[in-house]
């Protein structure tokens, strides 16, 4: 474990792992496969054997649905050890918003070292760029809900509040988590996301001048948290200026608020509305934040439409994307987290698990090694970790942008199970945000952005097309008068240039699909499509806007909100 009062030492444990990548790999991969060769899963492929090259000819690439049935024994009682050598002691939930269904990821504490050294080295990559970066508070809104019992007895949770509420976690605190944050733990674990979103937002306001960060795991929770300030702030300006919470917050950690409150602070109250009372909200966090120094989330990926409208919010502070991680394992840290969102690239870490790369869009798709992969080429990445997943397609599709020492740095290109498609095209989520981001820049001379998207590909017409559901917000406090029906016909012909040179073929010269369709739904109704999939099992902390709705009932719900429909007017 890494001590974080000797920088240097810890900075050092980095360049030893990245300078020794091959060595370390396959040591990784030793222990795996001499722990688990025996399991029910791997006994039929390798009859007992450690051996690399025997696992890498018999042992064959699976999808969660190649796992699940062994999963699932374990989830109803039967041994670990079907898959995995080292106990499972519980399992992560996915958040199921990515691939439309959540899934129960086996994990032991090796997940939790690991988390808990790619907490340190993020921590660490900090202190090298930026100055203080520790000092004062950070307002983290984070949100961990209870675990469910397994019939194994087996608990199963997210991951981030499985990590907290471990006795990993608390008896490895580190010091510098000790009091970094303005809310009280009794806040985190709240059940009420309504409470607990307005309890985080009010000590952030409080202790305004202790913020030096804000924080939460990905671009879409600041978004949303921003947006709950919009519509309580005066309501937070109230409590302040008496000193009283609202009666509304009844969960037990109101009385943890009320000391935070205090007593009656009506300067206080006085400054935060002067702020919030201007015509746009454009530099806010800056403004009711004065010492803040940066904002930390994920701004990768699907989360990458939400970036201008943080950028909006944060004027020039940094966004920093610290960590690429997920339920099945961790993978890299940022090391410039400084730098802007497109350039974002992650460094992997060698010995958080074994890791694989199917190459894509070449004749020769061998999968290779982490030291075999090839500058500038896109793989999918696959993964052998330390709780049973051997050779697992994560689904997600990384780019090669360059090397630190001899560790690979990758770009996160998209999902790979997110495509739409209505005739014989396929188009990626790459693709969509691409188009989306360019025809949100159609939005601008307008004073309108783009808060949040999805779409999904309407079939039950002939030709089919694609239907996007917009919610729009006006950068002044005055919202959006009227839509110029001009400029969203625009934004339809832009996100079509977009797309790849089969969706044009198919849309001009075939007529096979139909032309894009724009659905502006009310202001809330993507905060409604939330709560709708958190009723349906997903936490608010992982929560992420499909980008391709599956589900008909989530569909509805946006369709009973669209007050405008646009299409576009020229072919692609």
């Amino acid at each position: 474990m890494i001590n974080l009062t000797e920088e240097d030492a810890g900075l050092a444990v980095l360049e030893k792992l990245t300078s020794n990548v091959k060595q370390i790999q396959d040591a990784v991969l030793k222990e795996i496969l001499t722990c688990d060769a025996n399991t029910e899963y791997l006994r039929s492929f390798l009859h007992g054997s450690s051996d690399k090259e025997l696992f890498k000819k018999n042992v064959p690439v699976g999808t969660y649905e190649d796992f699940k049935p062994y999963i699932e024994r374990v989830v109803n009682g039967e041994s670990s050890e079907i898959i995995s050598g080292k106990p499972i002691t519980g399992f992560t939930l996915t958040s199921g918003t990515s691939g439309g269904k959540q899934k129960l990821i086996p994990l032991n504490n090796k997940y939790l070292e690991n988390a808990r050294l790619l907490f340190d080295l993020r921590y660490l990559v900090l202190s090298k760029h930026v100055d203080g970066h520790n000092e004062g508070k950070g307002l983290h809104l984070i949100f961990l809900k209870p675990a469910s019992k397994t019939l194994s007895g087996l608990p199963a949770s997210y991951a981030t509040t499985h990590f907290m509420k471990s006795d990993y976690y608390v008896k490895n605190l580190p010091s510098y988590w000790d009091t970094s944050s303005t809310s009280p733990s009794e806040i985190k674990f709240c059940p009420d996301n309504k409470q607990s979103l307005y309890c985080h937002l009010l000590c952030g306001l409080v202790l305004r001048d202790e913020v030096t960060r804000v924080c939460a795991n990905f671009a879409s929770i600041l978004v949303q948290g921003i947006t709950f300030l919009e519509n309580f702030w005066k309501e937070m300006c109230s409590n302040i200026r008496s000193g009283q919470l609202s009666d509304w917050i009844t969960d037990s950690c109101k009385d943890s608020v009320s000391m935070i409150l205090g007593g009656p602070n009506p300067q206080l109250s006085d400054i935060i509305e002067d702020i919030c009372n201007q015509k746009s909200w454009k530099g806010i966090i800056p403004q009711l934040w004065p010492k803040i120094k940066f904002i930390e989330c994920i701004v990768t990926g699907q989360m990458a439409q939400h970036v201008p409208l943080l950028e909006f919010y944060v004027n020039d502070l940094p966004l920093v994307s610290p960590n690429y991680a997920s339920s099945e394992a961790m993978f890299g840290v940022n090391l410039n987290p400084l730098c802007k969102p497109q350039d974002v690239s992650y460094t992997f870490l060698p010995n958080m698990s074994y890791f694989e790369f199917i190459p894509i869009g070449e004749v020769n798709d061998t999968i290779v090694d982490l030291v075999n992969v090839n500058l500038g080429r896109y793989y999918e990445l696959v993964v052998t970790n330390y709780a049973g997943l051997h050779r697992y397609r994560v689904g997600d599709i990384l780019q090669v942008t360059g090397f630190y020492n001899s560790a690979p740095q990758f770009k996160f290109i998209r999902r790979q199970n997110v495509v739409l498609s209505v005739y014989l095209e396929a188009t990626t989520e790459e693709d969509l945000l691409k188009g989306v981001t360019r025809a949100s820049q159609v939005l601008k001379s307008s004073y309108i952005m783009l808060r949040d998207f999805t779409c999904y590909p309407h079939v039950s017409d002939i030709p089919g097309h694609y239907v996007l559901y917009w919610e729009l917000k006006g950068n002044k406090d005055d919202g959006i008068n009227e839509l110029d029906t001009n400029m969203l016909v625009e934004c339809c012909s832009v996100v079509e240039k977009s797309l790849g040179a089969l969706y044009k073929r198919y849309r001009s010269k075939e007529g096979s699909i139909g032309a894009l369709e724009i659905r502006v739904v009310q202001q809330g109704a993507f905060d409604v499509l939330m709560e709708y999939f958190i009723s349906q099992g997903a936490s608010l902390a992982q929560y992420k806007t499909p980008r391709c709705i599956k589900s008909s009932e989530a569909i509805q719900v946006l369709e009973n909100r669209v007050f405008a429909r646009f299409s576009s007017e020229k072919l692609p």
